[in-house]
């Protein structure tokens, strides 16, 4: 066996693949699967957008593009910021990647090394950890408690931080619970951040415009104290239905403290992946600066969906959801029915018909709970829960 280095054996992955790889198998082999389990919108991107990118390819945009993005691309992304946040920033901040996935990468690589803490959200999105192992560093669980709504509290956070941390990872809206933490707690959470200034911040802010209810999101870039050593995630693949496009972005910190970092993950990109292919950068101006009405139609779209998933799961034996506030995912109690959460999802997939994920590929404090993406149609989504509910009355 050729010998690689530790770290590779550290590195996790993230199920939704596994289950998605599984129940497209049941599917060729003849049986009907419902999936709830891949997080992507099953609407098709908005056909604009597609035509940007096609007049790109036929006006000859076929070369490479710079490492941190193409100026009109980051300048895009500028107007959209200052849109959604009413903050200002300037496109030297910000780099266009290939997905959100680089961004954690390249934040995470920056910080973590043995002897060093990053915290990060649990349950949360399990690349967190798995990054932070592949360092070294020890990962260190922010609980997303249901009894607060799945939002991360400010003081428990806060009581995390040791002289070892190097930085913070949030997720709101959030995957895979639909936890969205309020302002006050957020506010709460910079006050308390000011006692602990060499704390880098990672904010995953990918799932920004989903929210319901009344709901808005607070982005972290609206708090300037903390914007020296901030990095915020986001992109085009949920708002827009651009998952297979491989297209995110993020903004770097500005400031003498941590200014350096965008010459490090510009670095990073040049030694990794280049550059991110053009006819997508155009396609994401389009994205930005075209019509909304896809967008709106398909957040009524889960909206409604979101409201089937969990009145149907409170209506089924042993199982309890409180209401999501953002992004696409449900994330039911399942302690009751007497089944561990994985074994349950596998079941329900082998047996059932209907592929979620269970609850502790989110993290340590997953168990008990498997996730459900609601980014499926009304009558699939209804179609899943009656053999939910078959399966649990057996």
């Amino acid at each position: 066996m050729l010998h690689t280095i530790s770290a590779f054996d550290r590195l996790g992955e993230e199920n939704a693949f596994a289950v998605l790889a599984r129940a497209t198998a049941l599917a060729q082999q003849g049986r009907d699967i419902v999936n709830l389990g891949i997080g992507q919108p099953d609407f098709k991107t908005p056909q604009h957008i597609v035509e940007a990118a096609i007049k790109a390819l036929r006006d000859g945009h076929h070369g490479y593009t710079p490492a941190n993005g193409l100026l009109a691309t980051r300048e895009a992304v500028v107007r959209r910021t200052l849109t959604t946040t009413g903050v200002e920033v300037s496109p030297e901040t910000v780099m266009i990647l290939p997905g959100g996935k680089p961004t954690m990468f390249a934040a995470i690589l920056m910080f973590g090394e043995p002897g060093a803490e990053i915290l990060y959200p649990d349950p949360g999105f399990p690349i967190y950890r798995s990054m932070i192992e592949f360092t070294g560093a020890a990962p260190i669980p922010v609980p997303m408690r249901e009894e607060n709504g799945f939002a991360f509290s400010a003081e428990e956070t806060l009581a995390l931080i040791t002289s070892k941390t190097r930085l913070l990872i949030l997720n709101s809206p959030a995957n895979p619970t639909g936890g969205v933490t309020p302002r006050a707690e957020i506010e709460k959470l910079v006050k308390g951040l000011e006692k602990h200034p060499d704390v880098a911040i990672l904010s995953d802010e990918i799932y920004d415009v989903m929210t319901y209810d009344g709901e808005t999101h607070c982005s972290l870039l609206g708090f300037p104290e903390i914007r020296d050593r901030l990095i915020v995630l986001n992109g085009w693949s949920k708002t827009w239905a651009m998952t297979g496009w491989r297209m995110g972005w993020s903004i770097w910190p500005n400031g003498d403290k941590g200014a350096h970092l965008y010459d490090k993950v510009r670095k990073l990109a040049v030694n990794c992946w280049s550059c991110v292919n053009a006819p997508s950068q155009f396609a994401g101006i389009a994205a930005i600066d075209g019509p909304q009405d896809d967008v709106d139609t398909m957040m009524r779209a889960f909206d409604r969906r979101r409201k089937v998933v969990v009145e149907g799961l409170n209506a089924l034996p042993n199982i309890s959801c409180i209401t999501p506030k953002g992004a696409f995912y449900a994330f039911p109690n399942v302690s009751k029915t007497g089944w561990k959460a994985k074994k349950l999802a596998s079941a329900l997939l082998d047996d059932a018909g209907v592929a979620l994920i269970g609850g502790p590929d989110f993290g340590i404090l997953g168990e008990g709970y498997v996730r459900l993406s609601y980014a499926n149609s009304e009558e699939n989504i209804l179609r899943a829960l009656e053999r939910i509910g078959a399966f649990l009355s057996k």
